[in-house]
Parts: C-alpha cells; structure tokens; sequence
C-alpha cells in the first residue's frame, strides 16, 4: 500500500477522528509532554497504530515544512472524481454549495482555501488536474484538518465539469476585478458555485464565459487585489451571511 506523510497537529489530529485506518506510523519531536500529546498518543495505543518519540532532525528529514513537533505515515487518501460529486449533489437534500479554483498552484492559498471552505460548510471544492496545487503535505499542514473534511475534485475538463453542474440547476459566480456587480449585490442563497482565478491571472477565458454572472470585491484603497485566499474568504462568508438570513 502507498504512503504519504502528513505533518502539523491539526492535520494529524483531523485523521485521527475521521480516518483512523488511514494511519501507519507517528512520530513525535522528544520534549513534548502536554496534554494535546497524550490524547493522541492514548488514542494511537487504543488503535495500536505504532508511534515513537524522536529528535526534531529526524523530522526535519522526513518532511519539509513547519511540522510543529508531529510527523505521520498515513496510507493515499481516496480520490474524488467528478462522478462521486455528481453523485453525492443528486443524492443530498440541501442545495449545491460549491468552490471551484481555476488554477491555484500556491500550496498555501490551496490550504487556506480549504479551511475557509470547512468553515463555512462548501460541500466540495473542485480544481483541475493540471495547472493546480495538488493535496500536498504543505497543503494538509494549511488547512488544519480541512483536508480531511472537504472533499478537492480534480476534474479533467473544467468547462465540461461547470457546464454538467449548470444543468443541474447550479448558479456559476466567478470573481473579475472589471464585473460591474459587487460581491454583495449577488444572490447566494440557491444552488451556487463561487469560481475564482488563479493568482495574478484570474480565471482562464473559457472558465470565465462559462460563469452566469461576474461579480467584483470593492477595493477603496491604493491596493488593486486581493490575495486569492482572501478574496475567496471575502466571498464565502458573504454567502454565508445570505445563505443563513
């Protein structure tokens, strides 16, 4: 069975809850003594999953990245495909909430995206196969545990995939700094998919006619955009606030 390693306290914590069978091996940085590490390693000895205390280089060597003290083997985790979205909207009683990133390759804003998804209850966040950040460890690491909850979608054709769920009664809004409507003049209370651009670039061509409406964040001070991880914050929890109302 392939492995990959996942590394941070809320990444491996969020695994533990939710996957525990994923789990093969932990490591934890020697010196630690506090409460948070004996609940996880007390739930590592009632799975039997083998953990063991090492230097912090040990570390350092298995992955790269701010690990914070812990390290884990874990088996790949399932791969959503575009069918198992499909499947998963048709079978749901609540309306489509959707995220779809058109080309963010920054580990970090990938993360981010995902934990702000978490928190405002996106039921998947869809990206393309290529040309995308993939779920790396460092993006585990971000998105503290999100990762685990928050399906990511990598689709092969992402104008088919955003034409399939417009006929299935989904609202596309994508975010462009000329759209004359602002985020807060939209409607997010329905069936919905928020698009937002890759960094610098925004969204491709085809994945902005695709869109059934542009909407732009205001910007009243010297700064022209926002971050990528932001912006798809600002607008997330504005459609929140609708969808909540």
């Amino acid at each position: 069975m392939s492995e990959e390693f996942i590394f941070g306290w809320h990444a491996v914590e969020a695994v533990l809850k939710r996957e525990p069978e994923r789990l093969q091996q932990v490591w934890i940085q020697t010196g630690r003594e506090d409460r948070r590490v004996k609940t996880v390693t007390d739930a590592l000895n009632e799975l039997g999953v083998r953990w063991q205390v090492v230097h912090r280089k040990e570390l350092d060597q298995r992955v790269s990245g701010v690990h914070q003290g812990v390290v884990a083997a874990v088996s790949e985790s399932r791969e959503w495909s575009e069918d198992d979205l499909l499947a998963m909207l048709a079978g749901s009683d609540k309306p489509p909430f959707l995220l779809i990133l058109d080309g963010v390759t920054d580990p970090h804003n990938l993360g981010a995206c995902l934990r702000t998804a978490d928190a405002v209850g996106i039921q998947a966040v869809v990206v393309p196969k290529d040309k995308s950040a993939s779920l790396s460890p460092t993006v585990r690491k971000v998105a503290c545990g999100a990762a685990e909850t928050v399906p990511l979608v990598r689709v092969t054709n992402l104008a088919r995939f955003m034409r399939a769920i417009q006929d299935n009664g989904v609202w596309l809004i994508g975010t462009a700094g000329e759209a004359e409507s602002t985020v807060y003049q939209a409607d997010f209370t329905g069936p919905v998919a928020l698009v937002m651009g890759a960094e610098g670039k925004g969204m491709r061509r085809l994945t902005r006619e695709h869109c059934d409406l542009l909407i732009n964040i205001p910007m009243l001070g010297h700064v022209g955009s926002l971050n990528v991880s932001v912006a798809t914050g600002v607008c997330l929890y504005e459609a929140l606030r609708q969808r909540l109302a």
